[in-house]
């Protein structure tokens, strides 16, 4: 089973997909990275990240490596940015390269996770 790695932004209106996508595996966790409005408003049962993504990619990346390092046990993680700003999808992905992690971008395609 593999780790879910998904991005939450402040519009509620590309929540949808990743809740759908948290619900149609078995994911071994779900590691959901957000700003506090994301944490307080959106329900799921995963472990949130929550970061102030009004910063720079470069003081977001540190914070997310200190938050996942030693909780994924594979090689390698699904991720999902369908919803979230570019420098903390910039910050998302540098992490998880900086933790030796691959990584597998994947969607919602007819209700079925497709990787791309």
């Amino acid at each position: 089973m593999t780790s879910l790695v998904a991005c939450i932004g402040s519009g509620k209106g590309t929540w949808t997909e990743v809740k759908k996508l948290i619900a149609s595996e078995s994911w071994e966790k779900v590691f959901l990275i957000t700003n506090s409005f994301g944490k307080e408003k959106f329900q799921a049962d995963a472990e949130f990240i929550v970061v102030d993504d009004l910063q720079p990619a470069q003081a977001l990346t540190p914070v997310i490596i200190s938050q996942l390092n030693g909780r994924i046990n594979d090689t390698e993680v699904a991720v999902n940015i369908s919803s979230g700003s570019g420098n903390l999808h910039m910050a998302i992905f540098s992490a998880l390269l900086k933790l030796g992690l691959g990584i597998r971008l994947i969607a919602l395609v007819n209700d079925k996770v497709e990787e791309l």
